[in-house]
């Protein structure tokens, strides 16, 4: 967050502010940021040759039960899940 907001030119209590005016906080944008950009991997067939743990790390996620848990409880599904609806059986 102190890196973000040095690189806006604000201080960091700001940037805080910012997301909180928003009903969110700067850890649940990055969140929101990194699922969506593994599901759009997941659902990219050029991207068929990663697997689930490599975009998982390649998003930004270290820990990939954290991820899998938190993919769930936002997309309703399993990446391995949302995968497998593109790609068929």
């Amino acid at each position: 967050m102190a890196a973000v907001a040095k690189r806006q030119g604000i201080s960091p209590r700001y940037l805080h502010m910012l997301f909180e005016c928003e009903g969110t906080s700067f850890s649940q944008f990055v969140l929101g940021e990194r699922l969506a950009a593994a599901r759009r991997l997941l659902t990219d067939p050029r991207q068929d040759h990663r697997t689930v743990t490599e975009i998982a790390y390649a998003v930004g996620f270290g820990d990939l039960s954290y991820f899998n848990h938190a993919f769930r409880r936002r997309y309703g599904a399993t990446p391995r899940e949302m995968r497998a609806v593109r790609t068929g059986p």
